[in-house]
């Protein structure tokens, strides 16, 4: 699921170390109005209005009294959050409580990750009756205060000293509760939407340092907002993660690396980024992953967790909502694999690429795994008078009207469509290479050299029995999926030839020599204007020229492409093409 765009059919359109922030709130989050919360028992599957109704439950009909717990223990609040998730765990897996719940049995730091799914419970802990005056702490000193009166010596002095040692930590815990609400509650605005003009919005957020060093949330700096809202937004609807799903070439690649390299996910821990569905997520999981995080910041996700709770692989796959640069993994996560399908028209259209690498800097382990692993560039000379005249000219005598003002971009914007072999007229050049173990985001902006030989033209023969003139360039890409780090991906292999070169090698291409995808290919015509002089193809004649990728100013999310050329050694013209 590439991050950033919808992509549609359109021809000038593409496609902390801070504690779990697992709470996704109930409901739908692009709601005006909270929906009725619903707290689910803790021994069965009874639903209560608010929490205090259903701890009574508990209490009356099982005999078990939260709050005598975690009074007893001077349970803060990430001790409540171990201390139900313990409940429920035990309770799904059919295990009998012990007599007497110590801090011992709660030491787990799994018990921070929710068993149940959006549990509203931990939601309403604070507002649970506060502890008892008798309890815990306040015992102590109370038993202080009560020997101090009525006697004297050693004992007084060391309870005394006791009553201030608990007192302190209490205010520090105290203060560690607060600080961490703070935290979560400006993570959940993000993903809502509140206040973001007034707080500084919900930005990418370059972060260099890791999860070891990075202060908590409410300490960072806020990150840019991000205006392509809307982007997140078109992901929510069915139609384009069904075509997505139904682009074969796509998702058996995926399936194919994942299911024919089980040894490599099996007990792994996997980041899923963007998971759309959850369809990745779950051949994960399928292929024996211990635990997969999958992260979509679209309301997608509601379905994805439903997808993954239906085919039983809710154990395995925990789903959240939020951004990868803003959401709050497990203390100090360092993940085995990152599997996304982030990947736009052209390859970089969208920008996801750029919280992929996010990712790998702060979660990836030093020989993890990138998910696909490679990617190629690819870029041809297209010359084809039968799709001008069906797409350029044809404007210019509808059933009898000069309608030529449609023309209006038609030389500007990037034209997204799926062209025939025959268009190309001559050798497809490998621009660019990205090993995604180690690229950076500032190597996504760049330009490049390209060159190729003109060959014979099929098309232009076809429609005008002669070599025809060069009308544009044809842009595509190739994926690869390595099983290791150590595996080398030459630059000028095709994604055909590198798979038939080893052994159950998995790897596709967008391009006009391979079965159509949903990312089509980017077709850039030539403004044949005044200025333009037209290069005629001859087979054997040598162009040259550079090809540049650059990010709009006002579009983020965006790609302007600019390509020179020219005859080998001679005069070069320029043209800017956008996807937006």
């Amino acid at each position: 699921m590439a991050e950033a765009y919808p992509r549609s059919d359109s021809s000038s359109a593409s496609s902390s170390d801070n504690e779990e922030d697992w709470l996704n709130k109930p409901g739908d989050e692009d709601d005006d109005e909270q929906e009725e919360v619903t707290v689910v028992s803790l021994f069965d599957d009874k639903v209560f209005p608010d929490a205090p109704s259903m701890l009574a439950y508990c209490k009356d009909k099982f005999g078990f009294d939260f709050l005598a717990v975690r009074d007893r223990l001077r349970l803060d609040f990430h001790g409540c959050v171990r201390l139900i998730n313990f409940i429920r765990r035990s309770v799904k897996q059919g295990a009998a409580l012990p007599k007497e719940i110590t801090a011992e049995h709660l030491s787990d730091d799994e018990l921070l990750i929710p068993v149940l799914g959006d549990d509203a419970l931990i939601f309403c802990l604070d507002d649970l009756p506060e502890p008892e005056a008798g309890a815990g702490a306040g015992t102590e000193s109370a038993k202080g205060k009560e020997v101090h009166e009525g006697s004297e010596g050693p004992v007084v002095d060391e309870l005394l000293q006791k009553n201030v040692q608990l007192q302190a930590e209490l205010e520090q815990l105290a203060k560690q509760f607060t600080n961490y609400r703070l935290a979560v509650e400006q993570t959940l605005d993000k993903r809502w939407g509140v206040d973001e003009d007034e707080n500084g919005g919900g930005g990418s957020g370059d972060q260099a340092e890791s999860s070891k060093s990075a202060p908590p949330p409410s300490a960072e700096k806020k990150p840019q907002k991000d205006e392509s809202t809307y982007y997140f937004e078109s992901y929510d609807h069915n139609d384009i993660h069904e075509t997505m799903i139904k682009d074969a070439v796509r998702t058996d690649a995926y399936r194919d690396f994942i299911y024919g390299n089980k040894h490599l996910f099996a007990g792994k821990t996997v980041l899923d980024i963007g998971c759309g569905t959850g369809i990745l997520s779950m051949f994960c999981a399928r292929a024996g992953a211990a635990r997969v995080y999958a992260v979509d910041n679209s309301a997608i996700l509601d379905r994805a967790r439903e997808n993954v709770i239906r085919n039983g692989l809710d154990s395995v796959i925990t789903c959240v909502r939020g951004r990868i640069e803003d959401v709050v993994l497990p203390p100090n996560l360092q993940v085995d694999i990152i599997v996304s399908e982030w990947m736009g028209y052209c390859l970089l259209y969208e920008a996801m690429l750029p919280s992929v690498l996010f990712a790998r800097d702060r979660y990836l382990k030093p020989d993890g795994l990138l998910v696909p692993s490679h990617t190629s560039m690819w870029v041809a000379p297209v010359s084809d008078p039968d799709y001008v005249a069906e797409n350029v000219d044809w404007w210019r005598d509808v059933y009898g009207f000069d309608m030529r003002a449609m023309q209006a971009g038609i030389y500007t914007d990037a034209r997204m469509t799926v062209m025939p072999p025959e268009s190309i007229c001559g050798d497809a050049y490998p621009f660019r290479m990205l090993d995604l173990h180690t690229v950076k985001v500032e190597d996504l902006t760049f330009e490049d050299a390209w060159q190729t030989t003109l060959s014979s033209n099929k098309a232009a023969a076809a429609a005008e029995g002669a070599g025809g003139v060069l009308d544009g360039f044809l842009v595509w890409f190739d994926c690869f999926f390595a099983e290791s780090r150590d595996e080398v991906v030459e630059t000028r292999l095709t994604a055909k030839e590198w798979a038939a070169a080893g052994r159950e090698r998995v790897a596709f291409t967008t391009g006009p020599y391979g079965t159509a995808t949903h990312w089509r290919q980017g077709l850039y015509l030539i403004d044949k204007g005044k200025k333009s002089r037209e290069i005629e193809v001859v087979p054997g004649k040598k162009l040259e020229g550079q090809i540049r990728y650059a990010i709009p100013e006002n579009h983020a999310r965006g790609l302007n492409i600019r390509l020179t050329w020219g005859v080998e050694g001679g005069e070069k013209q320029a043209q800017t093409w956008l996807l937006h």
